[in-house]
């Protein structure tokens, strides 16, 4: 369904991705791990056409997305869904119109019916009857709930989150990797997660792919990457300070 092709990027003369390369199937969730400020966002703003690459290919359903007209491209960001690192609600809108937001602006459903796929997909995330309240007045779990059922709500094909569970305690972010996993697998979704958390790569993950250096260095089940003899990731997803990841790589992105 996606597929990245040798993509560069650079962000005032550095390097952010380098022959970057990455397959999306059909239908899988995938999660992409790697240090804060490695590039993993810039990954997912390609694949849904916020950023463009200096060089290289984003096909989304054989189509490359580089090369398209705006009105084009507009079409092809409605299979997505996101759910974006801080939830990114709107504070002056109730529950109701953030997770409606889209379905007000880009269909042609009355009040009615986008209140009924409101409480739906609020439904789905387990909280039903908020509808009138505020962000401000919701705790950090239930605001990523909340964005979690505005990215459902215009029953996209693929859904990208950027690192689900930043912000939260490790109970709430239990709580949010599994909606990730039984939304994807009852909506039938194919999903993208970035996160350096490896407890939500295990839980969330059909395959992980391993982005280091500005290239995906190794991609697996989550048993494959486990138990992966690559020195890089066993230092990663063990969380040790000695080996070949030194403190000072990374970047603002």
């Amino acid at each position: 369904m996606i597929e990245l092709k040798n993509i560069y990027k650079t962000f005032n003369r550095k390097t952010i991705l380098k022959n970057f390369n990455l397959t999306v199937k059909t239908g899988e969730s995938l999660v992409i791990i790697g240090r804060s400020g490695c590039g993993k966002s810039v990954s997912l703003k390609h694949m849904i056409g916020i950023m463009r690459p200096d060089s290289g290919e984003v096909m989304i359903d054989g189509t490359d997305i580089t090369k398209v007209s705006r009105r084009e491209l507009d079409a092809i960001r409605m299979k997505f869904g996101m759910l974006f690192q801080g939830a990114a609600l709107f504070d002056s809108l109730s529950v109701l119109e953030n997770v409606g937001f889209q379905l007000f602006e880009y269909t042609d459903m009355s009040f009615r019916e986008i209140r009924q796929r409101v409480w739906e997909c609020l439904s789905m995330v387990g909280l039903q009857g908020i509808e009138k309240m505020k962000p401000a007045a919701l705790s950090g779990g239930m605001q990523k709930r909340v964005a979690l059922a505005r990215a459902i709500s215009m029953k996209p094909e693929i859904i990208l989150f950027d690192e689900p569970t930043t912000g939260v305690d490790p109970i709430t972010g239990d709580i949010i990797n599994k909606l990730i996993r039984h939304l994807h697998d009852s909506l039938k979704m194919t999903s993208i997660t970035v996160t350096h958390d490896m407890k939500s790569a295990y839980q969330i993950a059909d395959r992980i792919a391993m982005l280091y250096e500005k290239e995906i260095i190794e991609i697996g089940t989550p048993e494959e990457i486990r138990c992966s003899k690559n020195k890089i990731i066993k230092q990663f997803i063990n969380g040790e300070a000695e080996g070949p990841i030194t403190s000072g790589e990374g970047s603002r992105f």
